[in-house]
């Protein structure tokens, strides 16, 4: 939906919070909550998704007449579609995700192939006037590769040539139609981006060389022309919870990032789970406690824990971490786990929440990107305390953010 307050900026949420891997099981999703979402929330105005397609999703919509009668069905609703979640490859709920959210990862054709489908739609199904984005994984799960430098460095190549294949249909898809597509790279904790410093080491030392000799030769054009290209095509989806959990101030984030010539794509609000970690053993252990609930199966919950002298530590799950919080020189807790974005204390925990308040104020003042999505995907594994029934939640995300934006 456009904000009101400035019709610049599009919200939406992202739908990857339905169950369904199908094309027939996201489209149920769709017209179980969509047309009462915008009943609520924006009556008389057209009314935006964030489509999460898995990559069977995608081949099934590309199939028959799919794609044609989602397109009328969205008209007819006064919906559109301006951005595509494709980080999830295949399954995201009701089983063990974990790492293998991450595969394929950007090294492997089958990765190119899925977002080369969500190019297609994306470009069929974008409103004039929008640029569209699909956000996607930060290359690989660094883990992987620790032990493995060597093997690393193909990655990142492998990454770079495969990346410069999608943007070359990229290229291609805007000089036919006017459309700009741009794949939203996704840093998060254990990312093999996962930080600034590192997507614009990634930017300089990776992309712009190596995919902007590809799409040089490929497309005949100067190098300077191809890196251009690619600062156009290949953006960052900015995830406050990821960049949160890292301990980076949104406005350094955005300052950095624009002195590199690095475009934000889309921005994912979602919130962090954060704990003030105190000397007593018995308050921790009350910590640990509380943090139970939030060590479950399907996802992960990747922990950085900034310690007194300001030093950072990365647990690779919450369920590795808990065992040792009791001893550890922990001073502050940051935890990968997306929770209400409306809720700032839950018992003795908080949330990142004030960093979303800073971000929807920095956008107004800078313009830095104007597509919002908001991305609370945890609904299934939340605590029960936590929960309402889903349309409601939705509605209160909703409103929280725009009561914000409008605050701002």
């Amino acid at each position: 939906m456009k904000i009101t307050k400035n019709n610049n900026f599009h919200l939406t949420y992202c739908t990857n919070i339905h169950p369904g891997e199908s094309w027939g099981e996201v489209f149920a999703n769709l017209e179980k909550y969509i047309p009462e979402l915008k009943s609520r929330l924006s009556p008389q105005r057209p009314f935006g998704i964030g489509l999460r397609l898995a990559d069977t999703a995608a081949k099934e919509l590309l199939a028959g007449n799919n794609l044609a009668d989602f397109q009328t069905w969205l008209s007819q609703k006064d919906l559109y579609v301006f951005t595509l979640n494709g980080f999830p490859y295949g399954g995201f709920h009701r089983q063990i995700v974990k790492d293998q959210v991450y595969a394929p990862d950007w090294s492997n054709q089958e990765r190119v192939e899925y977002t080369l489908n969500l190019t297609k739609i994306l470009a069929a199904l974008l409103p004039e006037g929008l640029d569209g984005g699909i956000s996607t994984l930060p290359l690989s799960y660094k883990p992987w590769w620790l032990e493995a430098e060597e093997k690393k460095d193909i990655v990142f190549k492998s990454s770079c040539l495969n990346i410069a294949a999608v943007v070359a249909e990229m290229i291609r898809i805007h000089q036919a139609t006017g459309k700009l597509l741009h794949i939203d790279l996704e840093p998060e904790p254990d990312g093999l981006i996962e930080n600034t410093a590192e997507v614009i080491d990634f930017y300089q030392n990776w992309l712009l060389p190596i995919a902007g000799n590809y799409l040089g030769e490929k497309l005949q054009i100067e190098q300077s022309l191809a890196e251009s290209k690619l600062l156009d095509h290949v953006r960052i989806c900015y995830d406050t919870c990821h960049f949160s959990v890292e301990y980076e101030q949104p406005e350094s984030v955005f300052g950095r990032l624009q002195s590199a010539g690095i475009k934000i794509g889309k921005m994912q609000i979602s919130a962090a789970i954060q704990v003030n970690i105190p000397s007593e053993l018995e308050q921790r252990s009350l910590i640990v406690e509380r943090l139970q609930p939030f060590a479950e199966s399907t996802y992960l919950h990747q922990v950085i824990e900034r310690r007194n002298d300001g030093t950072l530590y990365h647990y690779p799950d919450l369920i590795n971490a808990l065992p040792q919080l009791e001893q550890s020189l922990a001073e502050e807790w940051r935890t990968h786990f997306h929770v209400p974005i409306f809720i700032r204390d839950y018992e003795i925990l908080q949330s990142t929440q004030d960093d979303i308040v800073a971000i929807l104020q920095l956008l107004q003042q800078n313009n830095a990107c104007p597509y919002l999505e908001i991305e609370t995907y945890t609904w299934d594994v939340l605590p029960s305390a936590m929960k309402i029934d889903m349309l409601t939640s939705i509605q209160r995300e909703y409103e929280w953010v725009l009561n914000n934006f409008a605050g701002s």
